[in-house]
């Protein structure tokens, strides 16, 4: 672990007691953890990318994010980080990070963008086949020319109970793509209805 992260527990409030949160419950902290920085992430999307304002902002698409957050992004990705720390072993630590973001790379990210998206797909109510259809090939290829870098980092740098926490960090900026990406979607779906008489 890089010394600026070490010093990080002396010098920010709040750092040992999460540290201690998630020593004692790694998957209910991650997962809290995550549904509050989805949500941080689709408000990030409607405010400063939608530019909707408080009066326009859409609670119930916040509350998706952060219902997918805390419920499946955050237990998966605990267990999934765990799992690559466990199983994705080699002698050589460069071997072993090539593997681990390339495992991540070809396994989770195309799985959990296509679950995402027929999440969120589900819970408005809308065809889960018709959102991958038209977006899950466009995020994956986002998402490779974001993660594998972000992945580098986390996996070389940063100790495995912090991993989920610093790409759920980074994730606020991407969250804040997916969000818009599938608003996107859904306002493209409702330009092709027929007009209700």
């Amino acid at each position: 672990m890089i010394p600026q992260l070490r010093r990080l527990d002396k010098q920010v409030h709040g750092v040992k007691p999460y540290n201690r949160k998630l020593a004692a419950r790694p998957l209910l902290t991650q997962s809290v953890t995550t549904a509050v920085l989805f949500a941080t992430g689709d408000i990030t999307a409607q405010q400063l990318v939608d530019k909707r304002g408080i009066k326009d902002h859409d609670l119930k698409r916040t509350g998706r994010m952060a219902l997918y957050g805390g419920i499946v992004f955050g237990p998966v990705a605990t267990t999934w980080i765990g799992f690559l720390s466990r199983k994705v072993k080699f002698a050589n630590r460069r071997v072993e990070t090539l593997a681990r973001v390339a495992c991540d790379q070809s396994f989770f990210a195309p799985v959990m963008i296509g679950v995402f998206l027929s999440s969120m797909a589900t819970m408005e109510g809308a065809s889960p086949k018709d959102r991958l259809e038209k977006t899950w090939w466009p995020a994956l290829k986002t998402n490779w020319m974001v993660w594998p870098f972000v992945q580098m980092v986390n996996f070389t740098f940063l100790p495995l109970q912090h991993r989920v926490l610093f790409a759920n960090i980074i994730s606020i900026g991407w969250n804040s793509y997916l969000s818009w990406v599938n608003s996107q979607s859904v306002a493209q779906q409702g330009a092709r209805l027929p007009a209700k008489v």
